[in-house]
Order: C-alpha cells, then structure tokens, then sequence
C-alpha cells in the first residue's frame, strides 16, 4: 500500500560539480519538488539550467551533496541496494535519444523481456500488448526486430512500451520528445496522456521546450542556473509569468 503524499518528492537538494578549470559550481542548489499520482509536472529550462542533473538525482542515479529524494515516502539514501532497485522499478526513465538508450543487440521482444516482471506471466503476449499500447499494432510483427529496423518514432514507442513494463507509478521523460520531428512529437504526447488516463501514471517531463509544458503539464517548475525560479499552476504560469527569465522562454516560442 503506497501513502497517499507525493510519489516523488524532492526536497532542499543541492549537487556541485568542478569545471574544466577546477572552480566548484551548483548544477542544482537548493530545489525542492514533488509529483503527485496522476500528475504531470514540467521541469523547463534551457540547455544547462540543470534540469537533466536533477532528473538523475531523482532516478537515484547521481547521488545528492544535500537535500533528499523519497519516492513512496522512503529516502533513497536510506535503501538497500536490493531496496533501491525494487524501488526505481515504481519510477522509469525515457530519454531523449531512444537508439542510445535500447541496446542494439537485443531483439525488441529481449528488451521488453528483460525490463518485465520475472513473474510476467505469458510473456509473449505480454510484450504485444504492451506495443499494442504503445500504437505499434500488430505488436506481434515488432517482437523479432531490433532497434536499427525501426523508424526513430518507433523507437521512442518502444522506449515508452519499455518504461510501462515495469509498471510504474512515474515516468520521468528527459527530453524524450527534443529528437523527434513534429508530427511524432505529437503522436508521443497524445499517447503519454492516453497513457496516465488509463494507468494513472504520473510524469516529471524536462523539457527546454516551453510549448510541451503548454500542451502537457498540469504544473510548472523553471529552472535557472541550477535553482528554480518560477512554480505554479501550467496556465497560470505560461499565462502570467512574474519572472523575466520565464518571460524570455516564452517569448521564444513560435505559436502553435
């Protein structure tokens, strides 16, 4: 039984790094952010405002200098190993480039297979659903491709299809539509929100592109040189922005 506070909440979390010239800087200082179930929040930023940082720290990849991470309510830091990975099982990454991220080596049906329950029942029928699910009918003609076979927007399916094997309560999407032109990107968003109707999952999206929080997102969260600096409601920050930072994102954005 998971409570009934944030999936995902992250709390006073700073992270510094050492430039080329050896002098320390914050990627991410001090920020503090939660997701609920169901809820979709947009994590905007330009390129090197730290977003993708603390995506990594979120997914219990990079570990925090200070702040915490709970997911469920648990602190990642206080896990087991054992714990840790039964916990990033709630929580799934889709990255920006899916050809990085699915293993060319590997058969779709291999990479589904590995990223299910071990106690997938059927797991054939299994794998085609979860393609089904993701728009790749018949699922059963994608089981025995790999990934150089299939189109970028396929791939990116597949990314998505994998992430859902887990079943998790939160999908964190890193750039995950930037790569895609503009007719795929807009297939992923409408199968992400088909997708949190259906299973109620939520998402943490970073994003540099304002017009996907505009579309997507139920709340906001900018972020500026590794702080954030505008939090809201996604129509009332999109709408009134109080940040100039804010407002020059927005300016850049051609009008859907």
């Amino acid at each position: 039984m998971h409570n009934s506070g944030p999936i995902l909440s992250i709390q006073n979390v700073t992270k510094r790094f050492r430039n080329n010239a050896g002098d320390w800087f914050h990627a991410v200082n001090d920020v503090s952010l939660s997701v609920a179930q169901g809820e979709i929040v947009a994590l905007v930023g330009e390129s090197g405002s730290g977003k993708s940082t603390l995506g990594r720290i979120a997914l219990g990849l990079i570990r925090p200098d200070s702040g915490s991470v709970c997911l469920d309510g648990r602190d990642l830091a206080g896990l087991s190993p054992a714990e840790l990975r039964a916990a990033r099982r709630r929580m799934q990454p889709v990255f920006q480039d899916p050809t990085a991220s699915l293993n060319p080596r590997k058969t779709i049906r291999a990479l589904l297979a590995q990223a299910s329950h071990p106690d997938a029942i059927e797991l054939e029928a299994y794998a085609i659903g979860l393609l089904e699910s993701v728009g790749l009918t018949p699922g059963s003609e994608y089981l025995a491709r790999f990934p150089h076979e299939l189109s970028g927007g396929q791939r990116q399916r597949v990314a998505v299809a994998r992430a859902l094997a887990m079943q998790p309560a939160l999908i964190l999407a890193d750039e995950a539509l930037s790569g895609a032109d503009v007719s795929i990107r807009g297939q992923i968003l409408n199968l992400l929100l088909d997708i949190r109707q259906k299973r109620n999952v939520a998402y943490l999206m970073i994003t540099h592109d304002i017009s996907v929080a505009r579309a997507f997102a139920d709340r906001v969260a900018v972020m500026m040189r590794g702080r954030i600096v505008e939090h809201g409601p996604a129509g009332e920050v999109l709408t009134n922005p109080t940040h100039d930072y804010t407002r020059s994102l927005l300016a850049a954005v051609p009008e859907l």
